[in-house]
């Protein structure tokens, strides 16, 4: 109980047993049934069986543990995860896709100052269509005027910042960076079915859900999706809690959101645009919290560890990853010695009010 009250982190080096770690904490809080969960499966190692890579034995997934509890969702069409076939795909509409979720990938797509501009105008001038409509225009397709003279064209990209007052250069430039998001098989027009809202149905209905990545191991791929879903999460148990104070509708069950690799995610330069450190500084009030999974402690913004009520650490060899993980804690010198001389897979030190 204690542990789903408040988000909670794994840590330490690589090759110390974090997935392992994990798969046994996830199977715990699947068993009790305390919690949904919705686990951000990066590199497929939750979801279906696996090999181990030191010992070469068969590793069950969650879903061979608890087959009825856990929904395997795999993003794109026809994707299969370990040669399993998904219960169904996430397909995201384009719709879905907001301004804010683009200013989330200024670091990874290396976009300029004016792209918050440029999107605002987008979206005053498409509505809920702007991702769709972006996606359509070109950049430097012209036509003929009346006087024979080559002018950019209704549809091209100058065309549609000349009519809008549209900064020409910003717009183009953030056309090109877009490409590679227009060009991702996952994003399409008015998917066949909702794979956003099945997932939150699954979640409100007790089910877990293991999203796997398949091919889409990117970090463009990683930091779309998860503040996308998280996003949509955060919106819904938000509003199920409000209306459980306000008008005595069904209590939210608690959720805990997984995240691998969260220094991505988490840093002090995102921290404050993702739906993550919204989740882990606001929504406990809300009945959701995180599952933090990292190697590199250090790398995560100080808030966002601030908050953490139960740390899991194995063995760590970094000063600053040493401190991360046991800033706040009293007694810190002692456990310190005791962190950077665990034995790696053998040994765990855990911290923090979900232990007993």
């Amino acid at each position: 109980d204690k542990f789903v009250q408040r988000s909670s982190g794994i840590f330490g080096s690589t090759g110390t047993g974090k997935s392992f770690l994990t798969r046994i904490i996830l199977a715990g809080l699947m068993k009790y049934d305390h919690a949904s969960v919705m686990v951000f499966d990066m590199h497929n190692e939750y979801g279906v069986d696996d090999i181990a890579s030191d010992t070469h034995q068969r590793v069950p997934g969650l879903r061979s543990k608890f087959p009825v509890k856990v929904r395997l969702v795999g993003l794109g069409a026809r994707t299969d995860i370990r040669g399993q076939t998904p219960d169904f795909s996430l397909e995201i509409d384009e719709k879905d896709i907001k301004p804010e979720d683009i200013e989330l990938l200024t670091r990874e797509l290396n976009l300029k100052e004016t792209t918050p501009t440029t999107l605002e105008a987008l979206q005053q001038s498409f509505g809920a269509d702007w991702f769709s409509e972006f996606k359509h225009l070109e950049n430097g397709r012209t036509e003929e005027d009346e006087n024979g003279k080559r002018i950019p064209s209704a549809d091209s990209t100058e065309g549609w910042a000349l009519e809008n007052g549209v900064n020409i250069a910003a717009a183009v430039g953030l056309r090109s960076k877009l490409q590679r998001m227009f060009n991702l098989p996952y994003i399409i027009s008015n998917p066949a079915q909702n794979g956003l809202t099945q997932i939150i149905q699954a979640l409100e209905a007790g089910q877990h859900v293991v999203l796997s990545f398949g091919e889409y191991e990117r970090d463009l791929d990683y930091l779309l999706v998860t503040n996308l879903i998280t996003r949509k999460i955060r919106e819904r148990w938000a509003e199920s809690t409000n209306k459980y104070r306000g008008h005595g509708e069904k209590e939210p069950r608690p959720l805990v959101v997984v995240v691998e690799e969260a220094h991505k995610l988490l840093n002090r330069e995102m921290a404050n645009q993702t739906s993550f450190s919204t989740i882990a500084r606001e929504m406990r009030k809300y009945y959701v919290t995180l599952l933090i999974v990292d190697q590199r402690p250090s790398q995560i913004y100080d808030e966002v560890m601030s908050q953490l009520g139960t740390r899991i650490s194995g063995k760590l060899e970094d000063d600053a990853d040493l401190s991360a993980v046991l800033a706040g804690v009293a007694g810190k010198g002692t456990l310190r010695g005791m962190l950077a001389h665990l034995q790696p897979e053998e040994e765990e030190l855990l911290l923090g009010g979900g232990v007993p």
